[in-house]
């Protein structure tokens, strides 16, 4: 039976990828796609086609001869799977976000590169983990409950810009940007992370910590140089097994991070969608103030394939604090030097640069640091 793939952005590229080398004779046949619009005219040399017209020109028989494995956000999987049926296709897999990361993890695991989390042996010593989830006032209810791990504790982003109320523990306290929600994004929530529970990691201060409703102290530990702190999404939580959690400290686990995402033909063509060539040259001259090292490394990195995404990550305490460290003075630098400046728009630029740099500051330190992956579950 051949397949299909419906879908031609990064998680159908993903998809492509791993079922050429884990399923070498498994021929697919091309990328289907809804309408035209925004989407290319083919993905690794595969023709992307319209779905109407490719089912014109099938009869039924060739149709029940075809798989075709959904891969796109899962929020339009219904609706692609009722055109699916309609237009006489039956075989049809959902590749989710948890099946999406089980194929890249093997994916990943066979080519040496991105080494899973759930690879490494289950240890003893479970690790002290203290993950944020990024909460939004305008954020919509998820439509099937999900049962929030014990290690995340919500925190509201954008607090400071309105009174409404969707999580106990708020983004505005203490040092903070939050205000500066509308173009940091999550990252408001990893600033005040940094600020509130890393910031003396690395000057020998301790970190104060906050309280919940309850009086209950949010990150406390006995041990103030350990444990692993990390932020997530609403809707976006990074998968994590009790097993995951028996293996981090044990294994030396520095940071994890979810599965990167391959873009066609490099990243840098990718963030062209939401960033300006002057977005770029600000982010470009900032590094190049800043962090000039790392600078000189930037193009290379543009012009490959994978891209950290969603800002999403687990680190012990000190190596976070380091990358905040080096984060957020460039961000600041980058506000200065955009036209217009930062502070005069509210267009989510500074998150996506985060990505990027995300991206370039873990590729960098890769063999610095014990980095390894798991995936990124999509709640709906």
């Amino acid at each position: 039976m051949d397949v299909a793939i419906f879908g031609a952005q990064s998680m159908a590229l993903g998809v492509y990828l791993a079922f050429q080398h884990l399923y070498p004779n498994r021929k697919i046949c091309c990328f289907l796609v809804s309408k035209r619009e925004n989407n290319p005219l083919q993905l690794a040399g595969i023709s992307v086609l319209e779905l109407s017209a490719f089912a014109s020109g099938l009869t039924q028989e060739e149709k029940d001869n075809l798989e075709i494995l959904i891969a796109t956000p899962e929020n339009v999987m219904d609706e692609i799977e009722a055109v699916l049926t309609s237009y006489g296709f039956n075989y049809y897999v959902r590749q989710t976000s948890l099946r999406w990361a089980r194929l890249m993890g093997y994916y990943y695991m066979r080519n040496s590169k991105y080494l899973p989390l759930s690879a490494l042996p289950v240890g003893y010593h479970r690790a002290d983990m203290h993950i944020f989830m990024a909460k939004f006032v305008k954020d919509k209810p998820l439509t099937e409950y999900y049962p929030v791990p014990r290690w995340v504790t919500p925190v509201q982003v954008g607090a400071a810009l309105c009174k409404e109320r969707v999580a106990d523990v708020l983004d505005c306290e203490g040092d903070n940007i939050s205000e500066k929600n509308g173009n940091y994004s999550e990252l408001t929530a990893l600033y005040w992370i940094w600020k509130t529970y890393l910031s003396g990691e690395l000057s020998g201060k301790t970190s104060r910590h906050v309280q919940d409703k309850s009086g209950n102290e949010i990150g406390a530990r006995e041990n103030e140089s350990g444990g692993y702190y990390g932020l997530c999404h609403y809707r976006r939580m990074l998968e994590l097994s009790e097993d995951d959690v028996l293996r981090l400290a044990d294994n030396d686990v520095d940071v994890v991070l979810p599965y990167p995402m391959p873009y066609e033909p490099n990243i840098e063509e990718h963030h062209k969608r939401y960033l300006s060539d002057g977005d770029w040259k600000a982010l470009l001259t900032a590094l190049e103030e800043i962090r000039p090292d790392d600078a000189a490394a930037l193009p290379a990195i543009l012009k490959q394939q994978y891209l950290y995404h969603y800002n999403i990550i687990l680190a012990k305490k000190h190596v976070l604090a380091q990358y905040c460290q080096w984060l957020f003075p460039v961000l600041e630098r980058v506000e200065q030097l955009s036209e217009p400046k930062g502070w005069e728009r509210k267009d989510r630029y500074i998150g996506y640069m985060g990505e990027t740099l995300a991206t370039l500051y873990f590729m960098l330190n890769k063999d610095k640091r014990n980095i390894v992956y798991t995936g990124c579950r999509f709640l709906t």
